[in-house]
């Protein structure tokens, strides 16, 4: 029968519209504003250190929901903003600087809706508030690590080849490696054994007499600019992660430029802590054969550097690195038979064969772990921006007791927070190229939740006024447009709070209102093209039946060109462009599906297959 459907479509209607209400609930339940508190580098995170916490709380009378120790770190939940700022100030003052204290909004979802992994929208920072930094990634340094693990391989394949040299050293400024040889013969036979192991070398002649001038391909610099960018990336978001700040945002911008968001943090000083701590580990050899007396006095022997741990304890290591902290995979802290604090290692497939190579015949010497750190100086680059300087600083040495592989144990550590705290920057990684923050933007909550208060604001009103202007002109069919249009509001809401990785902007809610008026426009298109069949003199049956077919190509045309459109946005823009997108993709798939098919299935229920005469529109 005409306009008549099936109970299965109300059913699968009914049933993706409770999906999308469930999926939305969490957005009525207000954040808590919350305190995030970590360990930083010294410190310790205990059930004493939170019973503390929260006396203090208790003293500067700020009263705090909750008080939690887990996973390692303390979450305190405050009523308000205000005694959330409060209670910074006093962490600061009772834990000191051995610790970091985010600024943090954490959900009150209830604990029914988390088991089917409902969760609020997630904010952007123009709405919650938080920190915006860009970090420059120095590719030189990149490029020069690549120059000098060359040094070390080129020196094991021409002893490997049995090729006499007399030197192969590193020439960083022109990003070359020098090698001196003996004779001609020699130079012909590293040429061809180097070449052999690697194609996208560039070999020319030294200035001086028997030596060879290696550079990297244009081909390879591009890869290791592409790769160091990437594992940047990657790296930052896992130690920015492992901190425990809520949703960040971690991505690239241009060839050398990364942008990290971090929504809640409000304190710069707090948040550069959290990203310094994002340096480079290296494993060295202990040079105990020589003097370090002498070493001490300025003189330092062929092949070692003097380096000191953070009590100013001298260490003589050997300049070459067995093992930098790219080839780490896992990191876990624990305690040895001994109930001393420990840290177990795992490598990948290439650093658990470059570790047992380098630790076949050093055992029972010490291996030192190095943390290298990169800051801005007083000097400048031509850019403007600052010239790194290097800091680096002996975290603990330890004796290799057997031949190492892609399994190892690093013992010797004062306390389990070192052991943690070590885990963890083992964990998340170590750079492959030191960053700089070269700009930096901090947005208050007071202004996120205005933005949020506008665009609600916006978004009120706008419904307000189609919703009248839909009874108003349409009458019965306008209200049943109303009631798409909200069936349409709570759709693009669950989407977004189930699709991961997407964000509410500012431009997202003007999205939103777009696709509020959008989803009318297909509703008057239908409901004036039942007008115009009616005028025709069709039945009220067949009007309701052509008006819905025929409006439908227009709508789909319309929408679908408007479609295209926010794909590219989301495709070529960044930032408040893609937001905007995203929500306007979404809307106008929602709002098809309720103008179109939501809208039908109500007038059907209500006038289809019946004997009517008129309609009230």
């Amino acid at each position: 029968m005409l306009n008549k459907n099936p109970l299965w479509r109300y059913v699968v209607v009914l049933g993706l519209l409770l999906a999308a209400f469930l999926y939305a609930l969490p957005n009525v339940y207000p954040e808590d504003p919350a305190l995030n508190i970590n360990a930083s580098r010294g410190g310790v995170v205990s059930e004493t250190t939170r019973a503390e916490l929260e006396q203090a709380f208790i003293a500067a009378n700020i009263s705090a929901k909750s008080v939690t120790l887990t996973e390692g770190q303390i979450l305190a939940r405050f009523n308000s903003a205000d005694d959330q700022l409060r209670a910074r100030e006093v962490a600061g003052r009772q834990l000191g600087s051995s610790y970091i204290t985010a600024l943090n909004m954490v959900p009150t979802t209830p604990g029914w809706l988390r088991a089917i992994g409902a969760s609020p929208m997630k904010l952007g920072l123009d709405l919650r508030g938080g920190v915006h930094f860009l970090m420059a990634v120095d590719m030189k340094a990149a490029i020069d690590k690549n120059i000098n693990d060359l040094v070390q391989a080129f020196r094991a394949d021409l002893r490997e080849e049995r090729v006499r040299y007399r030197a192969v050293q590193a020439d960083l400024d022109r990003g070359q490696v020098q090698i001196l040889l003996r004779s001609a013969e020699d130079v012909a036979a590293a040429r061809a054994a180097l070449s052999k192991n690697d194609r996208e070398l560039v070999f020319s002649d030294g200035s001086t007499e028997h030596s060879l001038l290696v550079s990297l391909s244009e081909n390879r610099v591009r890869e290791i600019r592409e790769y160091a960018l990437e594992q940047n990336i990657t790296i930052i978001r896992n130690r920015v992660n492992e901190i425990g700040v809520a949703e960040p945002l971690v991505q690239r911008q241009g060839a050398d430029r990364i942008i990290v968001q971090l929504p809640g943090v409000q304190d710069p000083a707090q948040a550069k802590e959290i990203l310094g701590a994002t340096a480079t580990l290296e494993f060295r050899l202990v040079d105990n054969d020589s003097d370090l007396g002498a070493a001490l006095d300025g003189r330092l022997p062929a092949g070692a550097s003097l380096y000191r741990d953070r009590n100013g304890q001298p260490y003589l290591l050997e300049n070459r690195t067995m093992l930098t902290g790219d080839h780490i995979t896992g990191a876990t802290s624990g305690y040895d038979e001994y109930s001393r604090p420990q840290v177990s290692i795992s490598l990948d497939a290439q650093g658990g064969n470059l570790l047992s190579n380098a630790t076949r015949s050093t055992i029972g010497r010490q291996m030192a772990t190095v943390f290298i750190e990169y800051k801005p100086g007083e000097q400048r680059n031509e850019d403007g921006t600052p010239v790194l300087v290097k800091f680096e600083e002996v975290i603990n040495a330890a004796t290799i007791q057997a031949r190492l592989g892609r399994s190892f144990r690093i013992t010797g550590i004062d306390n389990p927070a070192e052991a943690q705290n070590l885990a963890l920057l083992l964990r998340a990684g170590a750079l492959i190229a030191p960053t700089q923050i070269i700009e930096e933007r901090t947005i208050g909550p007071s202004l996120g939740k205005e933005n949020i208060d506008l665009g609600m604001t916006a978004i009120m009103w706008g419904m307000i006024v189609v919703l009248i202007f839909m009874v108003l002109y349409y009458r019965a069919f306008g209200l049943i447009a109303n009631v798409a249009l909200i069936a349409n509001l709570i759709l693009i809401t669950g989407f977004m709070s189930m699709i991961p990785g997407a964000t509410l902007t500012l431009p997202g809610m003007a999205g939103i209102v777009l696709t509020v008026g959008m989803a009318v426009d297909a509703n008057v298109l239908i409901f004036e093209r039942i007008r115009e069949e009616l005028a025709e003199g069709r039945s009220v049956q067949q009007a309701i039946h052509q008006g819905y077919d025929r409006a439908f190509a227009t709508i789909a045309d319309s929408n679908i060109t408007t479609l295209l459109v926010a794909l590219i946005l989301f495709g070529i823009g960044t930032g408040p462009v893609k937001g905007f997108a995203i929500t306007l993709a979404i809307g106008i798939l929602t709002s098809i599906f309720t103008s179109v098919v939501g809208t039908r299935l109500l007038v059907n229920l209500f006038w289809g297959g019946r004997r009517v005469q008129s309609l009230p529109m």
